[in-house]
């Protein structure tokens, strides 16, 4: 038996106002049929992404540290930094360690994630 990662799942408050802000952030439409309750980014439009997001609403606030999230990685990582600050995310800190820099932010909802220095 072969395991794929399928998609990326994230609990929110409302999942269609937090797929509008990975949306813009991954500059992918979120995909058709978004309510509160629903929503997905990169199934569908013109290049879907190899691993979707999924967003599902639940009743209990997110609590303590993700011990799991995401990293993108950016060719041009101070620009993709002050967009996803433009959309709503907050900086929190910068790191360079073990050979690698990034930066780490929370999305709308305190969901954390990196964007991380493609090296040249």
């Amino acid at each position: 038996m072969t395991v794929n990662l399928e998609q990326i799942v994230f609990d929110a408050r409302d999942a269609a106002d937090l797929a509008a802000f990975w949306a813009a952030l991954l500059e992918q439409p979120v995909d058709p049929g978004a309510s509160a309750a629903f929503a997905s980014v990169g199934r569908t439009g013109a290049l879907p992404l190899p691993t979707p997001f999924l967003f599902m609403q639940v009743p209990e606030e997110r609590g303590g540290k993700n011990r799991v999230h995401v990293d993108l990685d950016s060719a041009t990582p101070e620009e993709d930094v002050a967009r996803a600050v433009q959309h709503g995310a907050r900086r929190l800190d910068d790191h360079d360690e073990y050979g690698t820099r990034w930066t780490t932010l929370a999305d709308p909802e305190g969901n954390l994630f990196d964007i991380v220095y493609r090296a040249s």
